[in-house]
């Protein structure tokens, strides 16, 4: 069977202002056959994307293609832009990683599929193209889809954003779907769902699916055939099984070996000492428009010195919420929170800016966290300033001391956020967050939009600094093979409350909970036999 994608020996090179040449893809060849799902992984700048992007002629204006990309067996690497716009929905169509991005917040989600139709299916007449919407939404096992047609955007989850955004791109029943990272900022449970609708839409229609991850675990429950890249090449490409039973390539290995396992074994774990954070009977509660959103719901908690508690569950379960009311960013209706002895429900002005000195915040997105305008010394150097009164060499040498605590140059300092990858970039974010020496860190998903490897060099430095300033961690996460190998105690949320709580082994491995017991089963395992077994049991 011929494929419905064939690449042969592409180069991307971007050329830049000052007339460098930044090569990106460098002699890729790989194909995808009807039916057949190949997953394309590597780290952040390995070319996965770039060679997506250059299937539907979606590269920026500075880049060069030069090879063969024939797409149902038309040559489509130099074709102009009216060929294009004929190619791209009728052969092929792409899911991208932020479904919101992706759909247009002033229409509604079936005024958004009915254009589509209306670009390529002019004939059909307005009633067809609203059915057909119902028809796409009811295939993507979305519920409700007679409701949820009259939608807008925010009015979805991120679950079922995605599964519009993938009704979209299968509205003219393309060849090929390329999905590029399309369930990284999604909880396990949904990471799940969506990633049975694919494979019930390959199933089902025998298109062929080129799927972008980083992520080993996705990749050993979607794929098919497995292409590995590094540095804009290929590295290996192998069948499923083949690849994580014996990868050839030693990047390859290294890879798999970065990958956090969920074992649940036991650890000598540090004991409780002074509390540093205490939560009790803590309620937040949103108003919108007359509805009463009770985000958390009567939640206890503590955090010791020294140890780290996993807040687990869903979006939407209050974990980010709890996080945020701790640094007093968020006003509880009840329940009082007490931070290194201070109750920041009561607390004055004064108070509470005492308080935030000895808390650090590390947020799930780098890139949004740092000031781009600002320089990483002078990002890490502000709190030193405004909090420490530190100035000149002094200030400069704590700059220095912090950027080697987090495996970062002194010299580094100069640099800017956008020099600088996702995992410096969060390097940065963790030494401003414990400039002051805090007595709380707070750390909302802070690895979750990272490489495998750059992820578990961020795991282990968290580690290696909690060791050496023994500080209490309340560590926010989706990610229970993360949790395994970082936390001490989990606290488990689900609609705003802790339905389980206890030591991380006993937890992971005999959670007493239906809800945890769910989690647990949806947890992306990196090894495709097991999942295989999970679907068919």
């Amino acid at each position: 069977m011929s494929p419905v994608l064939q690449i042969e020996d592409l180069h991307v090179d971007f050329h830049t202002s000052d007339r460098r040449v930044i090569p990106a893809v460098k002699g890729v060849s790989l194909a995808v056959h009807p039916g057949e799902i190949v997953a394309v992984v590597g780290e952040s700048g390995s070319g996965k994307s770039v060679t997506a992007m250059s299937v539907l002629g979606l590269l920026p204006p500075n880049a060069v293609a030069t090879g063969s990309i024939l797409l149902d067996g038309r040559e489509v690497r130099g074709a102009d832009e009216r060929d294009l716009v004929a190619v791209r929905g009728e052969k092929a169509a792409m899911v991208f990683q932020d479904p919101f991005g992706a759909l247009d917040p002033v229409f509604t989600v079936g005024y958004q599929i009915r254009e589509v139709l209306r670009r390529h299916r002019p004939a059909m007449s307005e009633a067809e193209r609203r059915e057909r919407a119902i028809e796409l939404l009811r295939l993507v096992d979305l519920p409700e889809p007679e409701r949820r047609v009259g939608a807008y955007p925010h009015q979805l989850s991120g679950g079922q954003a995605q599964r519009v955004v993938i009704a979209m791109a299968l509205a003219c029943d393309p060849k090929l779907l390329i999905a590029d990272e399309p369930t990284t900022a999604l909880d396990v449970t949904v990471q799940r769902d969506i990633l049975g609708v694919l494979r019930s839409l390959r199933d089902r229609t025998g298109m062929g699916v080129l799927f972008i991850t980083h992520d080993m675990g996705v990749v050993a429950d979607i794929a098919d055939r497995v292409v590995v890249m590094r540095d804009g090449a290929v590295q290996e490409d192998q069948a499923v099984n083949d690849l994580f039973d014996r990868p050839e390539a030693a990047y390859t290995r290294q890879l798999l070996a970065a990958v956090p396992r969920l074992t649940a074994q036991a650890r000598p774990e540090p004991p409780a000492t002074e509390t540093v954070l205490e939560i009790r009977g803590l309620d937040i509660v949103y108003r919108r428009r007359g509805h009463v959103i009770r985000a958390v719901d009567g939640v206890d908690l503590d955090v010791s010195a020294g140890r780290m508690l996993a807040l687990v569950g869903e979006s939407g379960s209050g974990k980010s919420t709890i996080g945020r009311a701790a640094v007093g960013l968020v006003t509880p209706a009840a329940g009082r929170i007490v931070v290194d002895g201070v109750d920041t429900t009561t607390a004055s002005r004064r108070e509470l800016r005492v308080v935030r000195r000895r808390v650090g915040f590390v947020f799930q997105n780098p890139g949004g966290a740092l000031n781009p305008r600002w320089s990483v010394g002078d990002t890490i150097a502000e709190p030193l300033r405004v909090h420490g009164g530190l100035r000149g060499p002094a200030l400069d040498g704590r700059v220095r001391e912090l950027l080697d605590a987090v495996r970062l140059p002194g010299d580094w300092r100069g640099r800017f956020p956008h020099e600088l990858s996702g995992g410096q970039r969060q390097r940065v974010s963790i030494a401003r967050a414990i400039a002051l020496d805090p007595r709380l860190l707070i750390a909302d998903e802070p690895t979750s939009a990272l490489d495998v490897s750059v992820q578990a060099t961020v795991l282990e430095l968290l580690r290696e600094l909690q060791r050496e300033l023994s500080f209490a961690c309340l560590f926010i996460s989706h990610d229970l093979a993360v949790v395994d190998a970082l936390a001490d105690e989990i606290a488990v949320m689900h609609r705003g409350r802790v339905v389980e709580r206890g030591e991380r082994r006993a937890v992971l491995s005999a959670p007493e909970q239906e809800y945890t017991r769910r989690l647990l089963a949806a947890a992306p395992v990196p090894d495709p036999r097991a999942q295989a077994a999970r679907r068919a049991a």
